[in-house]
């Protein structure tokens, strides 16, 4: 069972759930709105995603050093993980948000031109994913929760 001690899974493990938890305060302070879905949705500040990685290449380098191998595969790798969210799946994102309107106004028009309002199934309509990025704000908050997890952690479970 020594995976229960293994210091950088639980950084990150810890991270994530914190960091995915905390969304849904920060959402309710925002938008005045509970949004439990937040728990379990991608997207949002912070970025559960950044603190993941972030809490895992630090726990690495507490363990192993910043001249270690290890260290340096998990700071490329949270480079990456990064950089795609803000990148390609921040720009997917957007795109669903633009598809999400043309099947809206599509559905406008068609509601319009057969009278499908008698057919409330048909109305339905399933939407993409719109939250799928992070703002580059959301990358650094998560990274900011994931030093802080790791660091937290460190310091008072495992040093302790």
């Amino acid at each position: 069972m020594d995976i229960f001690l293994n210091f950088p899974i639980i950084a990150s493990l810890v991270a994530i759930f914190f960091a995915q938890f905390i969304k849904v305060p920060i959402h309710y302070i925002a938008d005045r709105k509970m949004d439990w879905s937040l728990l379990t949705s991608t997207g949002g500040m912070p970025s559960s995603h950044s603190a993941a990685v972030t809490a895992l290449a630090i726990a690495i380098a507490i363990e192993n050093g910043l001249d270690s191998p290890v260290f340096a595969v998990a700071t490329i790798f949270a480079i990456i993980t990064m950089f795609d969210a803000t990148g390609v799946r921040r720009q997917a994102g957007e795109q669903a948000v633009v598809l999400n309107q043309l099947v809206a106004d599509f559905n406008i028009l068609v509601d319009q031109v057969k009278n499908w309002q008698k057919k409330e199934d048909q109305q339905k309509q399933h939407q993409l994913k719109e939250l799928l990025g992070h703002k580059p704000i959301e990358v650094f908050f998560g990274a900011l929760t994931g030093a802080f997890i790791a660091f937290i952690l460190y310091y008072s479970v495992f040093k302790g």
